[in-house]
């Protein structure tokens, strides 16, 4: 994660900032992609066997809170979360291998633009997902189908 750092970013937000939330966070950040509260509690607990399952999952949602993270959907509704930067952006979160990109406000300016023009709503926020299959998946996933 880069600029601000993520005790910042906690305390601007009103989160208390304490060791557990610091490793619980620092573990997402070093995951690459999106894992659901079960994967980072094994992940956690492997690094700090005195880690509670509950805190893993409090702090998720005060890192979601403090927009330190992120809660992707996943198939059967299940959550990912995925470590954030701190400026506005999206994510393309790939179904296969849970890799999640950033893309910057720049791709959804144009929409949100147009939404304001042409139906008059002022977007205060907006938060876009876009879900399939990264680069690398989609070339593997071509190989397969032609190889059968």
């Amino acid at each position: 994660m880069t600029g601000r750092s993520v005790a910042d970013r906690l305390h601007e937000a009103g989160e208390r900032v304490t060791r557990q939330r610091l490793l619980i966070a620092d573990a997402l950040d070093a995951t690459g992609r999106q894992v659901t509260a079960q994967e980072l509690y094994d992940r956690t607990r492997r690094r700090d066997r005195g880690i509670g399952r509950a805190t893993v999952f409090r702090t998720l949602e005060a890192l979601v809170a403090a927009g330190v993270a992120r809660r992707l959907e996943r198939e059967g509704h299940v959550y990912g979360y995925v470590a954030c930067r701190p400026d506005h952006h999206h994510h393309l979160a790939c179904d296969r291998c849970g890799r999640v990109e950033e893309i910057d406000e720049a791709y959804i300016r144009p929409v949100a633009e147009r939404v304001a023009t042409d139906l008059g709503f002022t977007i205060d926020d907006a938060r876009l997902d876009f879900y399939g299959l990264c680069a690398d998946c989609r070339s593997a996933a071509d190989a397969e189908a032609g190889s059968v």
